[in-house]
This record gives structure tokens, C-alpha cells and sequence, in this order.
């Protein structure tokens, strides 16, 4: 992933590794680089819930992360936290928590988190401490800075940055034009 991207549009194609929800076959897609620390993406969370509810089936959503250690220092442990969820089968329950919670993001509040979401608490602790998924998060990361991202939150509608105003009816819009107009499939 060396390449550097100057056309604004997203580099790494949707796949398997991705954290989506929605229908596969939706005619759009929305990526979103976030950070579970930094305010704006933790209001673009509540923006996307309602877009969710209101295009249901017509969107498939991904989540990437882009944690921003030097800004928001415990980025990386909360998106790390997320990944580790994942591998218990919550990924969505803990990055709904995050988000809830997002000023209260250290290893204390973390464990009681998973221990809230029914997780492996000692298989939490252990996947934490080791850092199992560090390289997962390292790699949503470096694929978001080869897609030009440099804050959070970024968005990509079917492969395009999104860049106009984030609130849900500047982004409802730019999503149904984008499903009206291209039949897109990464």
C-alpha cells in the first residue's frame, strides 16, 4: 500500500477484513475513518446511526480506524479494544460503547466495557496487553493516509471523499445522488 492517493478516492477496495454492516449488494457504500476519542467522530457516530435507520437496506457501511495518538491518547487502546471485541463476535456492541463513552476511554473503563458486553474478560486482558491487533489498526490507518485521510472523521461515498457538511441532511443527499448515479462495486 505504498501508493499515495492524489485523487481523493479510497485506495483499499471494501474486503473481508472490513468491519461493515448492511447489505452487501447496497448500491452505496459509506467508509468511515474514525477515532472513538475525538468529538467529531463521535457525533459523525450518531449522524451515521440515523442515516442507518433512514436508508436501512440501501447502505453498506464499513468502519476503519484512524486512531490519533499525539491528539487523542488513548485512540489506539480504545480502536485496539474494538478489534478485540471483534474477535468475541462484538465489534459493534463495543464500538457503540466506545463511542457512548468516549471520554472515558483508559484501561480501567475498557475491562469494564467487555466485561459489560459479555466478553472473555481474561482473553480481553491478554489480546490488550500483547497488543494481538495493533497491526490491524496499524493497517486501517496507513490505508486511510494512502487514501490522503489526515483527520477524523473522513468519509468515502462509493469510493469518493465526501467532503461537504456533516450532518444528516447534506450526507443523506450526497448519498442518494451517489446510489442514483453509479452502479458501484468495489
Amino acid at each position: 500500500m505504498s501508493q499515495i492517493n492524489n485523487n481523493n478516492r479510497l485506495i483499499a477496495p471494501i474486503s473481508q477484513r472490513d468491519r461493515t454492516q448492511g447489505a452487501t449488494n447496497a448500491s452505496i457504500v459509506l467508509v468511515e475513518y474514525g477515532n472513538y476519542q475525538c468529538p467529531h467522530s463521535g457525533e459523525a457516530h450518531r449522524i451515521i446511526q440515523q442515516i442507518q435507520q433512514r436508508l436501512n437496506h440501501q447502505i453498506y457501511f464499513a468502519f476503519r480506524h484512524f486512531p490519533q495518538p499525539q491528539i487523542y491518547p488513548q485512540s489506539q487502546k480504545a480502536a485496539e479494544a474494538a478489534e478485540v471485541a471483534a474477535a468475541q463476535g462484538k465489534f459493534w456492541q463495543m464500538h457503540d460503547t466506545l463511542f457512548k463513552y468516549q471520554t472515558k476511554l483508559d484501561n480501567g473503563y475498557l475491562v469494564e466495557y467487555a466485561h459489560q458486553l459479555g466478553l472473555n474478560v481474561p482473553q480481553f486482558l491478554r489480546d490488550m496487553t500483547n497488543h494481538v491487533y495493533a497491526g490491524r489498526v496499524a493497517e486501517d490507518l496507513e490505508s486511510g493516509m494512502c487514501s490522503g485521510v489526515n483527520s477524523t472523521p473522513t468519509f468515502f461515498i462509493n469510493s469518493y471523499h465526501y467532503e461537504h457538511p456533516l450532518n444528516v441532511e447534506s450526507l443523506v443527499e450526497a448519498l442518494l445522488q451517489a446510489g442514483k448515479h453509479c452502479n458501484y462495486r468495489q
